[in-house]
């Protein structure tokens, strides 16, 4: 049974898509996670077993992407603790907030879902 996603209709309606763009972009930078140099990627948690296998897939991929993110994340650390922001021209631009660990996202949760629905198989005796 397929299923229709509001992200895919949205991304193919070029109305509602920019309709919703500005409304993002406005709700990023009041979230405030590019202000002490955080990607979205970033806020996702590591305990979820989807993202750990993500990032165990993107350290052997781009070891230099998993040394950025632990970085970034002590930054943020440290800004949160001495409750201060980055300087301006350190701050995560829109340009550079991609989403580094989302393609191995979908890869492991489309694996997941696989296995899952393969364990799931139910039979019937033939009679």
């Amino acid at each position: 049974m397929a299923t229709i996603s509001l992200k895919s209709v949205v991304q193919s309606s070029k109305f509602l898509s920019g309709l919703l763009k500005p409304a993002a972009k406005v709700y990023a930078g009041a979230a405030g996670y590019q202000q002490i140099g955080l990607k979205y990627d970033d806020l996702l948690a590591e305990e979820s077993p989807l993202v750990k296998e993500a990032l165990r897939r993107l350290e052997i991929a781009e070891p230099r992407q998993v040394y950025d993110r632990a970085y970034r994340i002590r930054v943020a650390m440290q800004c949160s603790l001495s409750h201060t922001l980055l300087p301006k021209d350190q701050w995560t631009t829109p340009e550079t907030d991609f989403r580094y660990l989302q393609p191995y996202i979908d890869q492991v949760n489309a694996e997941f879902t696989e296995r899952d629905a393969f364990d799931n198989i139910k039979f019937t005796a033939k009679q």
